[in-house]
């Protein structure tokens, strides 16, 4: 499974840091898979389409839940199907491969060409779910009882891996993946991920937009902080109500864009008035519209 030594280095519109352009490629070099944490917004899942978009590979999703077992994203036997085709169809039920369907990670492994694979959000299954894939990811391969088949990866997959730290992964998973955390944008950085989606944006507006942005942030006690996806829907938003940039620090329009929860629209709010600024009575009514 010899694979071409492709180079990522972000694309048009996925702007990444050196250190995670240099993580995902060690990842691709070293035929691990990169793991990667950060708090929601901070762009984990769009990485993944980035990798797939520059480096010219189709991407494969398996998005993660709470009920998902790793067995899943080999294959599933559909026994109640068959048992139904047993009962009531014409098919030929003896076979049973017409009844075995690969899950992401088997239609990652028989692909014609390497893609990306995503594993989203993989602390939200079962402790014993990362395990569970141990022996797939190390060996590239797994077998079908059923059929007494071996399914092999034609082209070893690029596996990305996210994860919001909602629970502790196991140290054995741990040991066989490249970390990296995607710490949240400065402003400099920010300023040019906005530009990206943005390009013809007032540069004044831009300026205020961040300096509102950040300072929200900065309010202690937030259950939510407003993430780099929720910006950049404020900015489109202050773009298409026509608001000039005096009125953004002064009177935060819009301010459901950015903040989620009754809680930390609150604390946004008493943090404004005790700057000694006055908001309408209808803003706030339109802003939670929004």
């Amino acid at each position: 499974m010899q694979e071409a030594r492709a180079v990522f280095t972000g694309t048009s519109d996925y702007i990444a840091s050196e250190d995670l352009q240099n993580s995902v490629n060690v990842a691709i070099a070293l035929g691990r898979p990169l793991l990667i944490k950060g708090e929601p917004g901070t762009g984990k899942t769009m990485l993944a389409r980035s990798i797939a978009e520059g480096m010219g590979m189709d991407l494969y999703i398996w998005n993660i839940k709470s009920t998902t077992k790793a067995k899943d994203g080999l294959y599933i036997y559909d026994t109640v199907q068959r048992l139904y085709d047993s009962q009531f169809g014409d098919h030929d039920v003896s076979d049973i491969r017409h009844y075995i369907k690969l899950g992401k990670l088997g239609e990652a492994f028989i692909s014609e060409k390497q893609v990306v694979l995503l594993i989203d959000e993989i602390d939200k299954a079962d402790i014993e779910f990362p395990n569970d894939l141990l022996w797939e990811l190390d060996v590239m391969s797994f077998d079908i009882p059923e059929t007494g088949e071996t399914i092999k990866a034609r082209h070893r997959p690029v596996v990305i891996i996210t994860s919001n730290a909602e629970k502790e992964l196991p140290d054995a998973f741990l040991r066989r993946c490249v970390f990296h955390y995607i710490a949240f944008p400065d402003a400099e950085l920010m300023k040019e991920i906005v530009k990206v989606h943005h390009p013809d944006l007032e540069q004044r507006l831009l300026d205020e937009a961040l300096e509102a942005f950040y300072w929200i942030r900065s309010i202690d006690g937030l259950q939510k902080k407003p993430s780099t996806s929720e910006l950049l829907d404020w900015v489109q938003a202050l773009v298409v109500g026509g608001i000039s940039p005096e009125k953004i620090s002064r009177e935060l329009p819009f301010l459901g864009v950015l903040i989620k929860k009754d809680h930390d629209f609150n604390a946004v709010l008493q943090r404004l008035h005790s700057r000694g600024v006055q908001r309408k009575s209808s803003g706030a009514g339109i802003l939670r519209s929004w």
